[in-house]
């Protein structure tokens, strides 16, 4: 053999070793997230599902379990896709010869955009469909029971689900593009129906990310206010220890003894305020045993903290909007190259990528405390050693549909430069300058008027708890008044 031959199969050897590591690095990483969400779904589960008398639909559920798992390993991949994009950038910049990050590159970050774009199709489109429908069959009527014919029940329903999505699809393109050929492109199955329908579904969770984002920085405030010790603020928490003990012992009193007053008592109404007012007295305590550092520093400082988050979101906000009035160039797209580690996609360097990563997670974690806190999904809300399977398989279709909607809704709103890799950047909405103009202008009027109002109203509510004037005899508007008869 010539040195020729001998250098082409060097290269080749070289491209073998380089994808088998990509391979095993993928596959590490998926393992790891698999096993995290292993255990989360363990601790939320309902154990009675899985420890029935009926062993086939002990089986189901842990067959459906298992794909949940999944799908829900796949979502944590997909929020984790765009920070691991941008730390894996600079520190390329940063150290582009070092021997022991050389397996770090743009084929393996490629690689790992274009499997969360096929996982997050296999899972919304098959997976999670084929978990619920398994979990509800029952079998075909004359049929021999048993997993198998729940199985061949579920494939038909998913068969007849699937001509019934294709077909709304192509009713869809042939309403929004007339055309013949694009109409025709989507008869290919792989190239261009999944990535058209998956941008449908990208679109909706772009939406939904736009709904639940405001509403959860909101919701940051009361809920940091919840778990951290407030400071003193012109308040005797001993007094208010002791008309909570008062109060409670006198409704209680009046629990064992009903006979004593000559009215009808609800019972049931007494309980629930004897409730209240032991939650209320334990965060009493709470506070009274608090040290003065946590009490003064801990409060402010988180509060502080999530104001400059918050501050900062709708800042770089503002300032993509003039971007996007001014350079033609801020608009999102794709990247068609994998080249990372040539250029900073901050223009504070490695600083400023470190705060997008930061805004990029909080801005996650906000839009997942406004989904569950919206009133149309409360219900959904999952719930510890008590969450139903159809419940569980509910809550993973929809953080897969909110985390996958993640990359494009950052690189939306200007909170990176990073382009989108892969599949992710073929969405054709992107493209349109009035869409991604009105998604930035409203999310920025939105998170600044539920900031200021959730900053008004908390304001007020603290200045009449620290004067104490919610204490004061005050009539309530909305208080029944007794009737004569009575």
């Amino acid at each position: 053999m010539e040195a020729a031959d001998y250098e082409v199969l060097s290269v080749r050897e070289q491209l073998f070793h380089e994808r088998v590591r990509e391979c095993i690095i993928s596959a590490l990483l998926f393992a790891t997230l698999y096993i995290l969400c292993h255990i989360t779904l363990t601790h939320f589960k309902k154990p009675a599902e899985f420890t029935t008398v009926d062993d086939e639909d002990a089986t189901v559920n842990k067959i459906a379990l298992e794909l949940c798992t999944f799908t829900l390993a796949v979502a944590l991949g997909a929020v984790l896709l765009l920070p691991f994009s941008i730390i894996s950038n600079e520190v390329l910049l940063s150290l582009p010869r070092n021997y022991y990050i050389q397996w770090l590159n743009g084929s393996l970050i490629h690689g790992l955009w274009n499997l969360v774009f096929l996982f997050s199709n296999l899972s919304l489109i098959f997976l999670m469909p084929f978990a619920y429908f398994f979990t509800e069959s029952e079998g075909f009527a004359g049929s021999r029971k048993g997993v198998l014919g729940r199985v061949y029940e579920t494939v038909v329903m998913l068969m007849l689900l699937t001509l019934l999505v294709l077909g709304m699809v192509w009713v869809a393109s042939a309403i929004v593009d007339n055309n013949k050929a694009s109409r025709e492109s989507l008869y290919d199955f792989w190239e261009y129906y999944l990535p058209y329908l998956y941008s449908c579904i990208s679109f909706l969770g772009v939406l939904l990310l736009l709904v639940c984002t405001p509403l959860g920085l909101a919701r940051m405030f009361s809920v940091t206010g919840k778990l951290l010790v407030k400071p003193r603020l012109l308040e005797d928490l001993e007094e208010q220890l002791y008309c909570s003990a008062f109060e409670e012992a006198a409704l209680t009193r009046r629990i064992c003894n009903p006979t004593s007053c000559w009215l009808p008592l609800d019972m049931e109404l007494l309980h629930r305020q004897v409730l209240a007012l032991q939650t209320q007295r334990v965060l009493l305590e709470k506070r009274r045993k608090a040290s003065a550092w946590q009490r003064n520093l801990g409060y402010p400082l988180a509060m502080l903290c999530l104001l400059l988050l918050t501050g900062l979101s709708v800042l770089t906000v503002a300032i993509h909007i003039l971007e996007l009035l001014i350079d033609e160039a801020a608009m999102p797209r794709g990247m068609q190259g994998t080249s990372l580690g040539q250029v900073s996609f901050s223009k504070l360097g490695s600083f400023g990528a470190v705060i997008q990563v930061v805004l990029i997670f909080y801005l996650m974690v906000s839009s997942v405390m406004g989904f569950y806190s919206s009133p149309l999904f409360r219900g959904l809300r999952p719930r510890w050693h008590d969450t139903a399977m159809t419940q569980i398989i509910g809550n993973c279709v929809c953080l897969l549909v909110l985390s996958s909607a993640l990359p494009v809704f950052s690189r939306t709103l200007g909170l990176t430069h990073f382009d989108l890799l892969g599949d992710f950047g073929r969405f054709n909405w992107l493209g349109n300058f009035y869409i991604v103009f009105l998604y930035n202008a409203t999310f920025a009027g939105l998170t600044t008027l539920g900031l200021v109002k959730t900053f008004t109203a908390a304001v007020r509510a603290e200045l009449i708890r620290a004067f104490g004037l919610d204490r004061l005899p005050l009539p309530v508007s909305g208080f029944p008044r007794a009737s004569r008869k009575t």
